[in-house]
């Protein structure tokens, strides 16, 4: 099993798309961080707090949600290749237990995704933090706090990606699982979530994004942190096994 694992970590390492999609994140991640920073205290309709408050400093070390996204393509991206670069049959040759493969993956998108999480993290508390300097304030969130931010993002960026694995394994074809996701993530959700403010702890990248501080609408409670994670990873893994027990065991010829 871990040879399996460490065959797709290389299969990582020696490509270009993660590092592009890595590098898209990051750059993102730090434009979005740096535009709530130097917007954060202005009189406007939809302001960010003074980033002297709790809530405002809060608002920007969170912006982390592209990165999120962006984990769970990365996930996406690693079951489809397969598929997509006709590799499929000789993977599934080399080990005819597909479910190895597949945890294989999971495994590696784990690690890759909290790398997202980690790079996404660092950019925004580093930006906030250097803005709170810049203009005198006193950091007014504790060190435990920002670590609990960044330490949820780094995991639900981890998660996601294995719940991408399992939707690009369902689906198969690359470009239908990454608008499935998108679709899933930035338009069904807030619609669900905005008609049903209650239902916003149980949908799954909402719930997700509440691991590493999204505040959610309507005042509403999130799960407590190791519910949160519990659920989660119950959902992604809930995703392997229904894809393992359907399309992968499809013909990949």
């Amino acid at each position: 099993m871990t040879r399996f694992i460490r065959v797709e970590l290389l299969k990582l390492w020696t490509t270009r798309l993660p590092f592009g999609l890595l590098g898209a994140s990051s750059l993102l991640t730090a434009l979005i961080t740096v535009l709530k920073a130097t917007r954060a205290g202005e009189n406007r309709r939809v302001a960010i707090p003074p980033l002297y408050t709790a809530q405002g400093l809060k608002d920007v070390i969170t912006s982390t949600d592209f990165a999120m996204i962006m984990a769970l393509v990365f996930g996406v991206i690693i079951a489809t290749s397969e598929f997509r670069h006709m590799t499929a049959t000789s993977t599934y040759l080399g080990q005819p237990i597909r479910s190895r493969v597949l945890v294989a993956k999971a495994v590696a998108s784990a690690i890759g995704g909290a790398v997202f999480g980690a790079v996404a993290s660092a950019l925004t508390i580093g930006i906030a933090l250097a803005f709170v300097s810049g203009k005198g304030y006193s950091i007014a969130l504790g060190g435990g706090t920002i670590a609990h931010y960044g330490l949820g993002a780094v995991l639900a960026c981890a998660i996601l990606a294995v719940a991408g694995v399992a939707v690009g394994t369902l689906i198969r074809g690359q470009v239908g699982a990454i608008v499935t996701v998108f679709a899933w993530g930035f338009i069904i959700e807030s619609i669900i979530g905005g008609l049903y403010n209650s239902a916003q702890p149980y949908l799954p990248y909402t719930a997700a994004r509440t691991l590493a501080g999204f505040t959610l609408n309507g005042g509403t409670s999130p799960m407590s942190f190791l519910a949160t994670t519990a659920y989660v990873v119950a959902i992604a893994l809930a995703l392997l096994f229904i894809s393992a027990r359907t399309t992968l065991r499809r013909d990949i010829a």
